[in-house]
This record gives structure tokens, sequence and C-alpha cells, in this order.
């Protein structure tokens, strides 16, 4: 069985800067999709402390790999991130969806 890999990234974006944000982010995903369309879909959650946690779901390791490795040549990238402070990402495995 194939599954799908992710990287979750946690983040805080300040409300004032969240319109913007958005903005950015769809951008962005729009962006790396027109050259690697492994990105299947984005999830983006407002958690209950105020943080956000953002989770790009991928086809396979190779294509996630492919388009991180390439990030330096997407500008919205930095543009996107510059709005966010506290960011952490890890990668994983989805091992079970109902």
């Amino acid at each position: 069985m194939n599954r799908s890999v992710v990287r979750a990234h946690r983040y805080s974006i300040a409300e004032a800067d969240l319109e913007e944000f958005l903005a950015r982010r769809g951008s962005l995903i729009a962006t790396i999709r027109e050259s690697h369309p492994g990105l299947t879909h984005a999830v983006l959650i407002r958690l209950e402390d105020g943080t956000y946690t953002d989770t790009w779901h991928w086809e396979s390791i190779g294509q996630m790999g492919a388009a991180f490795a390439d990030m330096p040549n997407f500008p919205e990238a930095p543009l996107t991130m510059a709005l966010t402070k506290d960011a952490t990402a890890q990668n994983g495995q989805v091992v079970d969806e109902s």
C-alpha cells in the first residue's frame, strides 16, 4: 500500500497579518503545484492556543523532497514565511485515514 507523506508546520501569525499570509500561502501552493504536482492537498488549522498547523500532503517522499529542494527557486516561500514566527516543521507518513 502506498501511503502519502506529510510535512507538518507549526507557527504563529499575528492576527493583523493573517489575510496577507493566506494570500501569500495560496500563491506559494499554486506555484509549487505547477512544478511539483505531487502536492495533493494542504490543510491549515488554527489551534486553541492561537498557533497554526499547516500540513502539506504529498504522494511520495521523493516528490516532497524534490519540491523542498527546489524551494529556493520560489520567491513566494520567504515572503510567506516572513509573516510567521516560531516556525517548526516535521516530516511524517500517513498511517491511517478514516
